[in-house]
């Protein structure tokens, strides 16, 4: 059993910054990818950060310059670091993994619960 906490989300006014972290713990064998997604209310849920087992990553256009996406391996962690932030960022951030449990189990998806991000004006 995996299980994915995030933490980090908060109240901040446009421009300041957020770091955002999602810890997966529970039998881990192999993460492959680690990603950010968000939601705004009456939208739909949209892919923002990526990062492989290899290093790259990519972005969202509309966080490309602002946003970084990184990981601590040793801790399953994966952070996502906000910086500019604007108000149209508001949304619940859910970070999500594909993982294996061991080497000849299947690749699965895992999301972690959601943390809200409010920026205001």
């Amino acid at each position: 059993q995996v299980q994915l906490v995030e933490s980090g989300g908060g109240l901040v006014q446009a421009g300041g910054s957020l770091r955002l972290s999602c810890a997966a713990s529970g039998s881990i064998f192999s993460i492959a990818v680690q990603a950010w997604y968000r939601q705004a209310p009456g939208k739909q849920r949209e892919l923002v950060a990526a990062s492989t087992l290899g290093g790259s990553t990519d972005y969202t256009d509309s966080v490309k310059g602002r946003f970084t996406i990184s990981r601590d391996n040793t801790k399953n962690t994966v952070y996502l670091q906000m910086n500019s932030l604007k108000p149209e960022d508001t949304a619940v951030y859910y970070c999500n993994i594909n993982l294996k449990q061991s080497f000849s189990g299947p690749m699965r998806s895992y999301w972690g619960q959601g943390t809200q991000v409010t920026v205001s004006s």
